[in-house]
């Protein structure tokens, strides 16, 4: 009857024991993948594939697990490794491709050499793409290692019951998967809002603590004892201090691929912000970059040049200016330019609310110098009593108000590239079909639309996926946005004259911008001869085909070196 009792218990804390770690191993690998995403800046097919390595990885630990003597031990050695690794893996990453990003100007400043000509080339480029591609080293070693969990339990679980147990495998297994789907709900709904430092930190204090139990309970049947508990409690101090100082290790480092000063650097649940400052004498104000995810998103040395074109031309072209609807803009810019055209009301949709917060309070966050820069940028146009802000996913929340029957004089959509299927269906023929029924008859709806230049299917696509959702004709126009290169916007009208026609027959814009005239509106649209030669082999982008995400996707991959430029 003991026996029985102590065999019952072993088998309770192994098979919690599973499903713990199983809940551990899933969440690495969402840890890593997710950390890749924003490092390759190709986030959908980089989380697939380090998914799909680290599962082939852990089916080669699993066959590894055979050459294991003692399970025991192994175990508990196990613990260690996967712990020290999921802890430290992303700050290891993080060092690296600081350092090969810094390192060539490095050399180029201790031989006083013109930036140009700093070392880029050659093997620096190569040891760049290493370090760039080091979270899939990663992936395989850690992959490779909580693979080894799953034998090495069942073979504990035997040896304890001294018998081949007949549903061993089955059990473990049933563990593995329970606890993988905890891990997966434990990411979302807490991990995946906290700093990833943090996360791994406590990911990995489970591993440890996994050992630990077993170094006290099966203490006899342990060697080098001593030295596994040294190791534990060395790996618990670094754990806690990845978890105290991780998060600011590695901002610091991130912060050495911008061209510029990092001055602020945060993480909303959806993305990564950081402000970037550039001191240009005294005579002149700071120039204030915004990333999201490491991707620009806009200068304060040009972005009135990106919003003028986005906002006025669709407004020029509308009969009416009482009631504007803004998909995306959760930085307030375009909303600031929309409010100069002396709107009754505004409605602004943007799912990031923590975002939409820093922009519309940036003293509440912001180093007081960019928060007053943010303020003059923004001229408090998120705080106006005439906005009404909806924080919601955009393609539910047109939904909402399509019910509430309402209609739009204009419609402007200022959302991000689709670099990911999640903004993939909101450049889809059923967002715009929808987006169609909320527009006035007479109103005209304008739309971001990528590079011509470096994305020009992808900009393409955007204009024939319009057409498809029903509108009666569809422009595209496009000029230099420093800071972006050559950039592209599509407009719309739901029926009557074309927009170019109803900005041929105006003298000039209703209300004047201080840069931009309706001359240089009307040029805009004007391409460069061929350029529509082949869009009959342009996908039209339907909901769910991701025609538009994939062109986009490979447009970027084409022109990464060019695009990751102004990291470096």
């Amino acid at each position: 009857m003991t026996r029985s009792r102590s065999l019952l218990w072993d088998d309770v804390l192994l098979i919690l024991t599973m499903a713990v770690l199983a809940g551990c191993g899933l969440i690495y690998e969402y840890l890593l993948s997710h950390y890749a995403g924003r490092v390759l800046g190709i986030m959908e097919s980089t989380i697939y594939a380090m998914i799909g390595l680290m599962i082939v990885a852990m089916g080669l630990g699993a066959f590894a697990a055979r050459k294991i003597q003692c399970a025991f031990n192994g175990f508990v050695w196990l613990e260690l490794i996967i712990a020290f690794l999921g802890s430290s893996s992303i700050l290891i990453i993080g060092g690296l491709i600081a350092l090969t990003q810094t390192f060539p100007e490095i050399l180029g400043a201790m031989f006083n050499l013109p930036p140009d000509a700093y070392p880029r080339g050659g093997i620096f480029k190569q040891l760049s793409f290493i370090a760039f591609n080091s979270p899939y080293f990663f992936g395989l070693i850690l992959g490779f290692f909580i693979g080894m969990e799953i034998p090495l339990i069942a073979r504990i679980r035997e040896e304890i019951h001294q018998k081949h147990l007949k549903n061993n495998l089955g059990t473990i297994y049933g563990a593995d998967y329970v606890g993988a789907g905890i891990g997966a709900a434990i990411w979302v709904m807490f991990l995946l809002s906290i700093d990833i430092s943090k996360a791994s930190a406590l990911t990995a204090a489970l591993n440890l603590i996994a050992g630990t139990i077993f170094i006290l309970y099966y203490w006899q049947k342990l060697t080098w004892r001593k030295t596994l508990i040294t190791a534990h409690a060395v790996l618990l101090v670094m754990i806690i201090a990845i978890y105290q100082f991780g998060n600011g290790w590695l901002s610091q480092m991130s912060n050495l691929l911008y061209l510029d000063k990092v001055v602020y650097s945060d993480k909303t649940r959806y993305q990564q912000v950081t402000f970037t400052q550039r001191n240009i004498g005294p005579e002149q104000d700071n120039i204030i970059n915004f990333y999201l995810n490491g991707r620009l998103q806009f200068s304060s040395s040009d972005e009135f040049i990106y919003h003028s074109y986005l906002v006025s031309p669709v407004l020029a072209g509308s009969a009416r200016h009482d009631n504007i609807l803004i998909i995306g803009g959760g930085d307030g810019l375009a909303l600031r330019d929309v409010l100069q055209w002396q709107p009754k009301n505004v409605t602004l949709v943007d799912l990031d609310t923590e975002l939409i917060a820093l922009f519309t309070a940036p003293h509440d966050k912001l180093p007081q110098s960019l928060a007053k820069a943010i303020e003059g940028l923004t001229q408090k146009s998120l705080q106006d009593p005439r906005v009404n802000i909806i924080t919601a996913d955009a393609f539910l929340a047109i939904d909402k108000l399509l019910q509430n029957q309402q209609t739009f004089d204009a419609i402007i959509v200022d959302l991000p590239d689709p670099s990911h299927p999640d903004l993939n269906k909101l450049y889809s023929v059923n967002f715009y079909a929808r987006l169609k029924q909320l527009l006035a008859g007479d109103g005209l709806i304008s739309i971001q639309s990528a590079s011509p230049y470096h994305a020009k299917d992808a900009f393409i696509a955007i204009g024939k996926t319009v057409q498809a959702a029903g509108f009666s004709t569809v422009q595209q126009y496009h000029d230099n946005v420093p800071s972006f290169g050559e950039w592209g916007w599509t407009i719309a009208s739901k029926m009557g004259a074309a927009p170019l026609t109803r900005l041929k027959d105006l003298s000039e814009l209703p209300t004047p911008h201080h840069w931009l005239t309706l001359p240089m509106v009307i040029n805009a649209f004007e391409f460069s001869k061929n350029f529509y030669q082949n869009s009959e082999n342009v996908p039209i982008n339907y909901l769910g085909s991701h025609a538009i995400y994939q062109l986009h996707q490979k447009a970027w991959q084409d022109q990464q070196g060019l695009n990751n430029a102004h990291l470096q």
